[in-house]
């Protein structure tokens, strides 16, 4: 060590941050790499959300445009999508089964490949569905892996074309409340960003009513129907959902 320390003092200082300098810019290309070898690996977006809330339609009209009738799904639906930028890239659109026997089971084999998750919300229903929504809300944010690759989530208030839908700006509130309270019941779950010092986590800030702010992946919310208002098959509203998807890659 002694030896390696006078060969060093001996060479030209100016040299030897240049050198210094040129392995610092190799670790961080390299590094670098690696982090983006990663993301680009993981190509699909999941469709997640509750029974009815629309995801097997919505999956269909980004890949077709056109209207399908659907029903309650009890497998994974998988299909390659093209976004809409000029860069002609895909995604892999994976709708996930929203029965409450079912989704966990599908999203633990498909989350490790998660680029971002759609969390589909019946907004004509949220008034009922809120406490199952946040449920499974809760179940994402507060999940090993996804925590680990923090995929950015898009909130898709959807069937806004029924009179009695809520907005996205309610339905946001609403599940920020109801996660909060999810918070306090269930204080030793795992959590997102900090740790007290009895080693208990919790979801959120301490000490603050929790809000998607919070969080480290980015959360959205968005307004769409998957129908026409007036004919059930006619043009549905998803172009803000398909322009979050497209600046995905």
């Amino acid at each position: 060590m002694e030896f390696i320390t006078q060969e060093l003092q001996k060479q030209d200082p100016t040299l030897l941050s240049v050198g210094i300098a040129l392995i610092v810019v190799v670790l961080s290309f390299v590094l670098w790499k690696i982090l983006r070898g990663s993301r680009t690996s993981r190509r699909a977006v999941l469709l997640i959300g509750v029974c009815d809330s629309g995801k097997t339609l919505l999956f269909n009209r980004l890949l077709t445009g056109t209207y399908k009738k659907t029903q309650t799904s009890i497998t994974a639906n998988c299909a390659a999508y093209k976004v809409k930028n000029d860069k002609g890239s895909s995604l892999t659109l994976v709708d996930l089964p929203g029965h409450e026997s079912l989704r966990l089971q599908f999203l633990e084999q498909y989350k490790a490949s998660a680029r971002a998750l759609l969390f589909v919300v019946d907004s004509s229903a949220f008034q009922r569905e809120v406490k199952e929504v946040a449920e499974l809300f809760y179940q994402l944010l507060t999940d090993v892996a996804i925590l680990k690759n923090v995929p950015p989530i898009l909130i898709a208030c959807n069937k806004q074309d029924i009179s009695m839908a809520k907005s996205a700006k309610l339905i946001q509130q609403q599940l920020e409340k109801e996660l909060n309270t999810l918070r306090v019941t269930r204080s030793a779950a795992p959590s997102i960003l900090e740790s007290g010092n009895s080693g208990v986590t919790q979801l959120g800030k301490k000490g603050k009513d929790f809000d998607f702010t919070q969080l480290p992946m980015k959360v959205k919310f968005l307004e769409c129907s998957t129908r026409d208002s007036k004919e059930e098959d006619g043009d549905a509203n998803i172009s803000n959902v398909e322009g979050w998807l497209a600046k995905l890659v």
